[in-house]
Parts: structure tokens; C-alpha cells; sequence
């Protein structure tokens, strides 16, 4: 049965007043630190929030096909809860978007069992296979370069960023994780110009997205990056 489409996150409660920071999906540690200084000097006492999620960090994926088109490029709608709220917010500048979805490559949480490059193989081909439908092989998983920090302000997650090539992958229906967020997951191929115009546009807004686009587009012919 396919469910109808997502048009809006109701708010049933908020309890931001009586939940705790070690609650949830994401965890908030609240902290009271200083400066330590070369020459044995301490700065005045200040906070810091730092946001951790139970696992700590993910695995993007840029999956890519050779088409009649030349490369094109898988993304993703997912819902966005954090983006989408916005629209309660006063931001400085206003884009005039709801924010509901975003567009955005696959991507998914590294589990405790996933280690080294290994590990990172694999979840990337079991989120390929989850939010794509698409079968590829750990083999041909390339590893864009080191893992990047999207917002270390606040955010301890690193993103590892892949690639894979999907032009001979087997297609099966993408089964999701049962998750409401996974609802109205669309899942569309855009040429490389179609993407850059989008990210250009904002049209796509993630920043994992394009620093993996960019970051394959400028491999030599050939190359194998490792993290």
C-alpha cells in the first residue's frame, strides 16, 4: 500500500522544559569550561553545548550512473524535522521555502559493528541497498577523501563521504528502516548539470551533498581516494 504524501510535521508535545540532555535521538552535553593557556593562564569560565548523536558518526554515499546523459547522480528526499521548523524562526535571511524535504545523497549512521574502512564499505552498501533499492558491492565503494565536520561548532558527527557506480546494479524496492522519517522518501537521478544548478539555485541545500559531488568531479581519471 503506498501511503499518501507527507505535507506537514504536527507538533503533538513539546517537552523541552522537562526532557533530559541524555534523552532522545540526539544527546546534549551542557557544559561549564575555560581556555588553558601555553603560559599556564586560564580564560573566564564559559558554556558550551555539544551535541552528540548515539552513534557518533555516518557514511554519505554519491551514487552514480553513466547514462545516455553522460553521469548522473542519485538524491534522495527525506524529511528534515530540524529544517523544517525553521519556518517557527526568524532567520536573516528569508528563502521562502518550507523546508519539509531535502534533497540530499544517502547517507546513514555508522553502527558499532562497522570498523575501519570495512566497516564504512558496508554501511554504505547496506544504506545504497535501504534508501536506493539499488545492490552494489563493498569492492566498489571509493572513499572520498577524509571525513569532514559539518557543523563542529556544536556538532561532534564526522561524515565520511563515498561513491559508488550503480550503472549495472541490480534494482530492487528501497525497504526503508520503518522510521516516519523515512515517509515520502522520492528517490530521482540528475545529470551533473542538473545537480550543480540545483546547488547552485538551492534548489539542494546539503552541505554533505556538495562537497561529495565536488570532491568526485575533481578525481583524476581512475582514482582510488582512501580515507
Amino acid at each position: 500500500m503506498t501511503l499518501p504524501l507527507v505535507d506537514e510535521i504536527e507538533v503533538v508535545e513539546d517537552f523541552t522544559a522537562t526532557g533530559k540532555c541524555d534523552e532522545g535521538f540526539l544527546h546534549v552535553r551542557r557544559l561549564r569550561v575555560r581556555n588553558r593557556r601555553s603560559d599556564g593562564s586560564r580564560s573566564v569560565v564559559y558554556r558550551v553545548d555539544v551535541i552528540d548523536r548515539p552513534r557518533l558518526d555516518a557514511v554519505g554515499v554519491l551514487v552514480y550512473r553513466r547514462g545516455e546523459r553522460g553521469l548522473e547522480f542519485l538524491t534522495r528526499q527525506n524529511l528534515r524535522p530540524a529544517a523544517y521548523f525553521r519556518k517557527d524562526k526568524q532567520p536573516v535571511v528569508p528563502d521562502g521555502r518550507s523546508h519539509l524535504f531535502c534533497e540530499e545523497i544517502v547517507a546513514g549512521v555508522l553502527e558499532l559493528t562497522d570498523h575501519g574502512e570495512e566497516g564504512l564499505r558496508h554501511r554504505a552498501v547496506e544504506e545504497v541497498r535501504e534508501e536506493a533499492g539499488l545492490v552494489v558491492s563493498e569492492k566498489d565503494i571509493l572513499l572520498l577523501g577524509p571525513p569532514i565536520l559539518l557543523a563542529p561548532g556544536i556538532l561532534s558527527e564526522k561524515i565520511f563521504l563515498t561513491a559508488v557506480d550503480a550503472s549495472n546494479a541490480a534494482q530492487l524496492s528501497p525497504q526503508g528502516d520503518g522510521s516516519p522519517l523515512e515517509e515520502g522518501g522520492l528517490v530521482s537521478w540528475r545529470s551533473e548539470a542538473s545537480v550543480r544548478d540545483a546547488l547552485n539555485t538551492g534548489e539542494i541545500q546539503d552541505g554533505k551533498t556538495e562537497i561529495a559531488l565536488n570532491r568526485f568531479l575533481g578525481l583524476p581519471a581512475g582514482a582510488s581516494v582512501t580515507a
